[in-house]
This record gives structure tokens, sequence and C-alpha cells, in this order.
């Protein structure tokens, strides 16, 4: 059975939808695997928002592992071309798009547990960047953090050299100011590259242990140090949108706002599960950081923050305020 159709089977079970043919049927399309905790924790509660407030004259439709289109990087094309009507992504996978969004990954901008508030709060700050789409959410990730398949990193000067697969161009520069080289991937790419060699590690979160299995080719985590932290969204095309009645698209929006405090909430959940179980599982490491060694790191990606934050400035994003007021919050 597909995942769209357990999905909608789930709903059905919940006396959540009137007929065997809805009045808008919406497709929402996720490239992670079918079994990604995201599935449960997230898309389920926000299908069944929508299908209940709307009496069943909306639902949802959940395709996974790429199922409508492969590529990561092609889930925001998707929703603008109506490819899918509903699609999950990250905004550094196209980064020129959303530079002001990539404002929030910044070591020091936003925290993990506070950071999907600030961002829903301050959101009409970013309409310019989805004027191609309709916003539904937008929620942070954990911590990104190092994973190496067989070199522990302690200090900084363990990175010098070493390919490190991330998740965008900030977290790339952060990278290098590091001293290692980054190396641009979706996640779903990440488990061969290591497996095989073609990187020595990733900047990734602690969920993908469990979701892309990398606890398998990862021997060591790094934590301690101030960090890039990855923002995800569920974006709508803008005719399907559109096509709904404005009582609907109401019911669509707030179930997206609270998808996303659900994700977020998900994401830090079980990627601190993932760490633990991590820790103590036999032949795994966590290193934290001594206070030293972190101010080395914190000190070598200071200035990477004031350098992406003046770029945006030059082109004309109120960048700075953006910061200072996510940082309110």
């Amino acid at each position: 059975m597909s995942i769209s159709k357990a999905i909608t089977g789930a709903v059905a079970a919940l006396g959540l939808m009137t007929g065997a043919v809805s009045a808008a049927e919406l497709k929402l399309a996720d490239f992670q695997p079918p079994s990604h905790f995201v599935v449960d924790t997230t898309y389920k509660p926000f299908a069944e928002k929508v299908a209940a407030e709307t009496d069943g004259a909306v639902t949802v439709s959940i395709f996974m592992g790429g199922e409508l289109g492969p590529g990561p990087r092609e889930q925001y094309s998707r929703a603008v071309d109506g490819v899918t009507d509903i699609a999950f992504g990250l905004p550094g996978y196209t980064a020129s798009t959303f530079p002001q969004t990539l404002l929030t990954e910044l070591p020091g901008v936003i925290s993990a547990e506070t950071g999907t508030a600030s961002i829903l709060a301050n959101i009409d700050m970013l309409s310019d960047e989805y004027k191609r789409v309709v916003l539904l959410g937008l929620w942070n990730n954990a911590p990104n953090v190092i994973f190496t398949a067989s070199k522990p990193i302690r200090t900084m000067e363990d990175l010098k050299g070493l390919k490190i697969r991330v998740p965008s161009r900030n977290a790339g520069l952060v990278v290098e100011a590091w001293g290692a080289s980054p190396v641009s991937m979706p996640a779903p790419e990440i488990y061969n590259a290591m497996q095989t060699g073609v990187i020595d590690g990733a900047m990734t979160d602690a969920t993908t242990l469990g979701a892309f299995k990398l606890a398998e080719v990862t021997n060591y985590i790094t934590v301690g140090m101030e960090t890039t932290i990855s923002s995800f969204f569920l974006i709508m095309n803008r005719d399907s949108f559109n096509d709904l009645s404005e009582e609907h698209q109401k019911v669509v929006l707030d179930a997206g706002r609270e998808a996303a405090v659900n994700g977020n909430a998900a994401w830090l959940g079980i990627a601190d599960k993932a760490l633990s179980g991590f820790a103590a599982a036999e032949g795994k490491e966590v290193i934290t950081l001594s206070d030293d060694e972190a101010a080395k790191f914190n000190a070598a990606s200071a200035p990477v923050v004031e350098t992406v934050v003046a770029e945006a400035e030059a082109q004309g994003i109120a960048a700075q305020a953006f910061v200072d007021a996510l940082k309110s919050k």
C-alpha cells in the first residue's frame, strides 16, 4: 500500500472524509523515505485537521520518497509548477531563492527550542521570498552537528582538509571557516557518500541517524559549538490555494502553522533520543568539545555571520532587522 493511500485510509477511518470523491484533494510531496517520522508526527495531523475543519471538502494525500519526482532540490519548483499542490523542502537546497530565510540558520541567530516560534512570529518579513508560492509553514530542526565516519573531531584542527557534507551555502561557509572543505549534498545522498569515502563526514542533525540510517556509517559525532540550524518549509502552489474558498484557505494556513510547531517538536525530540542512543551504542562516540575548543569554533564562525548579513543588506534585504527581530522573541 502506498503512503498516500495509507494516509487517506487513516483519515477515512477516523470519519473525517464524507464522500468517495472530495471537492479538493491536495497532493503533498516529500523526498524523505515513507518510514520517516514526519509522516506520523506532522503530516497525519495536518491532513486530519484539514479534512475535519472543511467537513471533508478538502483532503490531503501524502506522497513520500520522491514519488511525485526525484530530487530534493526540485521540491520548490514542483510547487511552483503545480506538479504537487504542497511540497516539503529545505530553503538551503535552493539558497539563492531564500537569502533572507537562510539567515535563520546562522550560528547564534535562533535557538533550536525557540526558533520556530520566533520564525512564525516574524514570518510576514519573509513575504517577498515566497511570492511564487503560498508559505504554509516554516520550522527549524535540531542543531546541525558533525558526523564523521572514521576520524574523531576533538579540536578544530582535526577538521582541517576533511570533506564535510553541508546542507546549504551558509553552512558551507561555516564549515570552511572551521578548516574543512564543504560539499553540498542533499540528506538522502549522505549515506552512500560516507560509506564510499566520497566525503569524510557530514554536518546534519541527529534525526538523520535513524531517518536516513546514518548511524550505520557514522562512528563519531562532535557537539558543543555554536552551529547552524536548518529550516524546513511547507509551501503550496498558488493556483491550488486560490481554487479554495477563503474559509478553506484559512483552514489550510492554520494547519500549516500547526504543522510547523509539530515538526519542530518532532525533530527536537527525536534528535535528542537518537543522540543518546548513538552514545550508548558499542563502538560509537559522542564527543563534547571542551569550553576552550568550542570557543575556537565559535570565534571562527562569528565573521561568517557578519559577512552573510552584510551581503544580504547589500542585496536590499533588511537582514539585520530580521535577525534582530528573531533574537528579540
